[in-house]
């Protein structure tokens, strides 16, 4: 039986929210780039996508475009996406199949999947040129739950300290992770979202459930309990219990697939999700894990990249994932619509002072006052 998630009183019935600017100034934004993602660690491929050597994918972590592979041992690299004689992007796009090197398509200077300067047009008579010297410049790369999670500041902070000590422990924590072994897991499906929304109206939104029974019929009819706007606050690693008439975390309450090995009694029936700061949302079902990493582009767009995971097995069986995927495909669908109906109010004159949170949305206040202390160091 659930407690009052509100029965503790709470300090304040409304706390205030950020103002509108800082969801549409791109001062702002250009802050944000700058203090968050170009210091942060930021998660930016599953390490599936580039399971080759000399396969990549480029990124857009802040202001930089990050070229993201392995070299010949297998072993993540990441580099700025710079050539280091006239700047042209190295790359674009990605490269399932792998490549050798990665070649400046403007002088061919190329440069060996370490980054390392091999060849340029007459560098044997340019005895300035050093190779080591002049090769792509490295970004700090750590692989974690299956992800490879680059840092593009010059001094990296801790992973540990500035990863797993800013996950936002909601209806789990991130010891929960352990049981579901996500980076043993396999990609079932992707789904890329481009939202016209800021970045932070999407974790807002992500963070608190006070709007699930108005827009979200279909996972309040998996997830009962979240048609009472579960208080993330009060609830710290609770997780969500299926309906009594639910047989697995799908659109229609259906049996979904193979349980996943470390999973208990205590969670085959439980959803769970964690935040972790700056763009990365998880979902933990009994099955499946749903992994969503944002890209932010601009004050008012965001690309939301997110992975459904399951066992190898069940991916490679071709089983119908069909009933799985639509139940959090269509809670994606409602949430960004309603960030996009959002945005355009963030910049009107009624908005400009912001608004209000009520006591079940409290904990985004937390939120806030990381953002402001992020641009403020």
């Amino acid at each position: 039986m659930i407690i009052d998630q509100l029965a503790t009183p709470l300090p304040g019935s409304l706390l205030s929210t950020l103002p509108g600017s800082a969801y549409t100034d791109a001062a702002i934004f250009a802050s944000e780039q700058e203090k968050i993602f170009e210091k942060m660690w930021f998660c930016a491929v599953r390490a599936s996508d580039v399971a080759v050597p000399g396969a990549f994918r480029t990124i857009a972590v802040g202001r930089e475009s990050v070229i993201v592979s392995r070299n010949r041992k297998g072993k993540a690299r990441a580099f700025f996406n710079v050539c280091r004689h006239r700047g042209m992007q190295i790359c674009s796009g990605e490269d399932s199949a792998g490549r050798r090197t990665f070649q400046c398509g403007y002088h061919a200077w190329t440069y060996d999947l370490d980054g390392v300067l091999i060849a340029a047009p007459n560098l044997t008579k340019m005895p300035d040129v050093d190779r080591a010297d002049h090769g792509l410049r490295r970004v700090a790369v750590r692989e974690w739950l299956g992800y490879i999670w680059v840092c593009v500041a010059d001094e990296p902070p801790s992973f540990d300290e500035t990863v797993l000590g800013e996950v936002v422990d909601r209806l789990g924590e991130v010891s929960n992770l352990d049981r579901y072994a996500v980076d043993t897991l396999a990609i079932g499906r992707r789904i890329v979202y481009d939202v016209k929304a800021n970045w932070k109206l999407i974790i807002e939104n992500f963070m608190e459930c006070y709007h699930c029974a108005t827009i979200h019929p279909e996972l309040t009819e998996v997830l009962p309990e979240f048609a009472d706007g579960l208080a993330a606050q009060a609830f710290v690693n609770h997780g969500a219990e299926f309906g009594a008439e639910i047989k697995g975390f799908t659109i229609d309450g259906s049996v979904g697939h193979d349980l996943l090995p470390g999973v208990g009694a205590d969670q085959a029936r439980k959803y769970y999700a964690i935040t972790v700061k700056p763009q990365v949302f998880i979902n933990m079902v009994p099955d499946h894990i749903i992994f969503h990493r944002m890209y932010p582009v601009s004050p008012d767009h965001t690309i939301v990249e997110c992975d459904w995971l399951y066992l190898p097995g069940v991916v490679e069986s071709g089983q119908d994932l069909t009933a799985s995927v639509e139940l959090f495909h269509r809670v994606n669908s409602q949430d960004f619509d309603a960030c996009e109906r959002t945005q355009p109010a963030m910049s009107s004159r009624v908005y400009r002072d912001g608004g209000v949170l009520v006591p079940a949305e409290h904990h985004i206040a937390l939120f806030h006052v990381w953002q402001q202390r992020m641009l403020t160091t």
